[in-house]
């Protein structure tokens, strides 16, 4: 198996695999699910830990060069750590994956060393306000005092860089774009911006509502001097250095200035299904093919044949744009 199986009809490489490990969270943002969740899927379902080590080996040996976990909520699956030491020792042409996670940090003061120590490279953690009102009225739980203990203790255990993820909400949290990077450059950490997505639980998201990333910029420029940096590569971050700081702020503008003709990154469902593209209608059942005894080969077939579906670009500015059925907690980050 080579890195043949991983480019698309376009010639993208994919380099990132994206593992979803629950569905399930601890938190309710209100831009991700109703008050009252989602129908959470079945555990029976859901794929074992020899499953998604399985796939992630296949995939590591065609050239998957990072793995990162994600949910729902990755640190409520109970053998998170494991999963992170069986992931970290597979091998393929570029040598061990980095294992990164995306995670509401809610469960990092128990788990930031171990998940360290079992090869966790580093961690990407949400934070969208830094006021606990407002923190409780997004989420629909008072978490805030532990979400920060949570960043703390990702730190204290060396996960670095630490990268905050905020999604910007007009009339909800745009007026803290500085002071979250404000925090971040205090702290060392990275702050990423993200637009918000057609990707909603209640499928309500409203293009004329969203924060665009020019208006993200805006408002640090008002407070910085901004220097743009030219080493983007397949990131979906763009990323500017702060003048006169050690610190970088980045933003994720997946609508209106979308990156996906460097899109190096394919997604693995809790549930076993593979997607090229976070907004793809279209997913490629693993799950069946590994309970019906396949080889290793046919995983490989069907993850470059997954790719072969790959569009030139997700479309949401395309009239006949249709939001993808699952919600992001059950795709995965």
């Amino acid at each position: 198996m080579t890195h043949q199986g991983l480019i698309d009809r376009f010639g993208r490489v994919h380099r990132d695999l994206r593992i979803s490990l629950t569905d399930r969270c601890s938190l309710r943002c209100t831009y991700c699910m109703p008050a009252d969740g989602v129908p959470w899927l079945q555990r029976d379902t859901m794929l074992s830990t020899d499953e998604i080590v399985r796939v992630a080996r296949v995939a590591v040996e065609m050239g998957i060069e990072e793995v990162r976990l994600t949910g729902g909520e990755p640190l409520l699956r109970a053998d998170v750590v494991d999963v992170v030491d069986r992931l970290a020792h597979l091998t393929g042409p570029a040598g061990n994956p980095e294992i990164s996670l995306t995670t509401n940090a809610l469960r990092l003061p128990q788990l930031a060393s171990r998940l360290r120590d079992a090869g966790l490279a580093r961690v990407n953690i949400s934070l969208d306000t830094l006021r606990r009102d407002r923190f409780t009225e997004l989420t629909r739980r008072d978490k805030l005092i532990e979400t920060l203990a949570g960043i703390a203790a990702a730190d204290a255990a060396g996960l670095a860089p630490i990268k905050i993820n905020a999604v910007a909400m007009r009339g909800v949290n745009d007026d803290e774009v500085v002071d979250l990077t404000r925090f971040c450059v205090d702290h060392g950490y990275q702050m990423r911006f993200i637009e918000q997505m057609p990707l909603d639980g209640g499928h309500t998201w409203d293009r004329k509502e969203m924060v665009t990333g020019e208006e993200i910029l805006a408002a640090l420029r008002s407070e910085w001097t901004l220097v743009e940096r030219d080493d983007r590569g397949a990131a979906p971050a763009q990323v500017w250095d702060i003048e006169g700081t050690a610190a970088s702020v980045g933003v994720i503008a997946s609508v209106t200035a979308p990156f996906c003709g460097t899109c190096d990154r394919v997604r693995l469902t809790a549930d076993g299904q593979l997607r090229a593209c976070l907004f793809s209608r279209e997913e490629s059942d693993l799950r069946a093919l590994l309970r019906s005894g396949c080889s290793d080969e046919d995983l490989a077939t069907a993850i470059a044949a997954n790719l072969r579906l790959k569009r030139p670009g997700h479309d949401i500015d395309d009239p006949g744009f249709l939001q993808p059925d699952r919600p992001m907690s059950a795709i995965g980050g």
